[in-house]
């Protein structure tokens, strides 16, 4: 029998939310796929400019970074920039809900090379796309208003930010580094201390480790002080965790290993040693001078999606398959912080840009493939190393499994140094160039008879 491909009439509605480095590159890769006539992708992120998220511990000891906004990013790729928060996702009214200033600029690019600013909330029904831009449904005394965007594929990559783990007084009196905002509040309240002040970095993990030799390399007059719950670099091979226990002596970092903080004060963290930990002489509660406490203990997906109707995990992350597709809701594909990924060895992959970026490539190729009625394919994710900058100058390449492993080999030193950099500086140069190489002839969009049917777990590996 033979099969006939029916064109939409009208344009299929994309929305990607979140603008990191799985939001950003989605967008770019769809405007590469698809053929703007077809459908219409529309960005909604709460900043205007795309914020590298893996040097906010450059930004926090006062390394400027370069702008990169988004207007200039996409402008040319048919992608329209909503600045503006998201508030609210109505998974089975397919809609979201976004809060942004009376007036804020947003920006299309119109396949042109330029982009045209139009005013937030004002929804005039001339967009493209299946009926009005947005309905208006409210504006605040603040000036915001609020708007309803319907969509026909929704892209969610709203990440993640600091976990608190509700540890008391974390939230009044310790400092982030999880996005822009909290890299400029500790800048300037490290810009303020004096010589001789103790900062304490709560967290031994890849954040913590940056964190604490970035300070230490660019404030060697601030005694410095890294907390860890376990051995130091305990996942590391040999050869990494002595380079770690190196790096640390040489820029005067005390470490405190097996060490849990319980408490965090205006002026000092109260620790208990570890569960299972080595045996230390202090045995109880005991207090480390902190003028300045960085907490680093992990990640907390965006609440939005536990309050919908889609399908998460306990920690709020949404539950795809190997397309990066809602288990729950086929219109929505969920990557990078906020998408439950299942990895080599059936382990969720961890949040990071290096998971973020693959589910990025699967999400908007499976969409492409979706709309235009060609076979989706999944590709293996998996890890190859993990990149640890150690200051400016020093740095730390461990090679690992596809699950994520320590293998024995890794690269230290300067040349690390220059190794993790190149990774940076190509990351964000995939996102600023979001069409680089596009089709000369995308293909076109088809009218579909029903959502595809998907697989129930991912195919990682």
């Amino acid at each position: 029998m033979q099969v006939t491909q029916v064109r939409k009439l009208t344009q299929h509605r994309v929305i990607v939310i979140g603008a990191g480095y799985a939001g950003a590159i989605a967008a770019g890769r769809l405007a590469r796929r698809l053929r703007n006539e077809d459908v219409t992708i529309t960005l909604v992120n709460p900043e205007p400019d795309f914020v590298e998220r893996v040097r906010m511990h450059q930004l926090a000891v006062g390394q400027e970074l370069r702008p990169r906004p988004f207007s200039e990013m996409f402008a040319g790729t048919g992608v329209r920039l909503r600045v503006a928060g998201v508030t609210a996702v109505d998974a089975t009214g397919r809609t979201v809900t976004i809060e942004g200033e009376t007036g804020a600029g947003n920006r299309t690019g119109n396949g042109t090379g330029t982009g045209n600013e139009a005013e937030a909330g004002k929804s005039n029904g001339t967009e493209a796309g299946n009926g009005p831009a947005g309905d208006v449904t409210g504006t605040g005394p603040t000036g915001n208003t609020t708007e309803q965007l319907p969509y026909d594929t929704l892209v969610y990559a709203l990440g993640s930010s600091w976990n608190t783990h509700d540890i008391p007084g974390t939230a009044e009196h310790a400092h982030d580094i999880a996005g822009r905002p909290g890299a400029l509040r500790l800048r300037e309240r490290l810009t303020a201390l004096g010589t001789g002040q103790p900062v304490v970095v709560v967290g031994g993990g890849l954040t913590g480790l940056e964190a604490a030799t970035e300070i230490a390399e660019a404030r060697p007059d601030l005694d410095v002080a890294l907390v860890a719950r376990t051995a130091l670099g305990d996942w590391l091979s040999a050869k990494g965790r002595r380079h770690l226990r190196k790096v640390c002596a040489r820029l005067g970092i005390t470490v405190h290993e097996h060490t849990t903080v319980t408490a965090v004060g205006h002026d000092h963290v109260t620790t208990t040693p570890s569960p299972n930990g080595l045996a230390r002489a202090t045995t109880g509660p005991a207090t480390i001078p902190a003028a300045v406490t960085v907490w680093t203990t992990g990640f907390a997906v965006h609440p939005i999606a536990r309050a919908t109707a889609l399908k998460v995990d306990a920690t709020g992350r949404i539950e795809v398959d190997g397309t990066m597709r809602s288990v729950s809701h086929p219109d929505v594909y969920a990557i990078g912080d906020a998408a439950l990924v299942t990895g080599p060895g059936g382990k969720p992959l961890r949040m990071s840009c290096a998971s973020g970026i693959p589910t990025a490539w699967q999400a908007a190729d499976s969409i492409a493939s979706r709309l235009t009625g060609t076979k989706p394919t999944t590709v293996p994710l998996r890890y190859f190393n993990q990149c640890i900058s150690l200051g400016r100058k020093d740095g730390l390449i461990q090679y690992v499994t596809a699950d994520d492993q320590a293998r024995p080999a890794a690269l230290t030193g300067r040349t690390a140094a220059l190794y993790k950099e190149l990774v940076c500086k190509g990351a964000a140069w995939g996102v600023a160039n979001p069409t680089l190489g596009r089709p000369t002839r995308r293909r076109a969009v088809v009218q579909e008879s029903a959502p595809l049917p998907h697989a129930s777990t991912a195919n990682a590996g």
